[in-house]
């Protein structure tokens, strides 16, 4: 849920609606809704990282223990 949180709060900074988004993404803006609520239980990759690219975000990977936890 936090990623999709993240991907909304972002879309938003950027004035960019749900439908715009989904315009170069999915014929469906339910999928993107869904995911922003973390209603989604499966997401694929490349989706993730379409949503990303059109939300001007990129993800970045660290060394397990060096950041957070994965809960």
């Amino acid at each position: 849920m936090e990623l999709g949180e993240a991907v909304a709060a972002r879309r938003r900074a950027l004035k960019l609606h749900q439908s715009e988004v989904c315009g170069t993404l999915w014929p469906d803006e339910g999928i993107l809704v869904r995911f922003e609520r973390g209603q989604l239980t499966e997401f694929g990759s490349r989706k993730l990282l379409a949503a990303l690219r059109c939300s001007r975000m990129e993800m970045s990977f660290v060394e397990v223990g060096k950041s957070g936890t994965t809960e």
